[in-house]
């Protein structure tokens, strides 16, 4: 089972919305021949950690694909370079981001690229609750924790809803 997580939070003339960015995302992984199966609804969070940012849209996506970890997490980032992402700082606002979450179960040693599963994963709602929308019977590969253990083991605070 092979999960990413999509997610942007500024508006471009080229894009429009954070959530066109998305839209546009996912139509790119599917034109470069990356199957998407199920994809969650769309959900609106305050940046994490709390700033003055505009607020984003997040889901996620259970995608079917014979490329290797490696060669999916350059995709994703070639998608997103072409969309107009650019990396300056850590947490910055973004016009896309497409995250590997999680990849058969695998488990990257110390030090690997990408790193799996991803490593801030089970401390974000905005991941948590669209990965357990779209795949309930996925359990994380490190804890087994399963999509329910995982969405109340969420820090309290984060502010995440449903987007229309």
């Amino acid at each position: 089972m092979i999960l990413i997580g999509i997610g942007a939070n500024l508006s471009t003339p080229g894009l429009g919305t954070p959530r066109n960015a998305c839209e546009v995302a996912l139509r790119e992984l599917e034109k470069q021949g990356i199957a998407i199966e199920r994809r969650s609804r769309w959900y609106r969070s305050e940046p994490v950690p709390v700033s003055d940012q505009p607020w984003y849209i997040n889901g996620v996506a259970l995608l079917q694909t014979p490329l290797p970890p490696d060669e999916l997490l350059q995709r994703l980032h070639g998608i997103e370079n072409s969309l107009g992402r650019v990396r300056k700082v850590r947490n910055e606002a973004r016009v896309i981001d497409l995250d590997l979450l999680s990849y058969d179960g695998l488990v990257s040693q110390p030090g690997a690229c990408p790193i799996l599963p991803h490593p801030r994963l089970l401390e974000r709602a905005f991941v948590v609750l669209p990965l357990v929308e779209v795949a309930p019977e996925w359990r994380h590969p490190v804890t087994g924790k399963s999509g329910k253990d995982l969405i109340s083991g969420l820090p309290a605070g984060q502010v995440t809803e449903l987007d229309g």
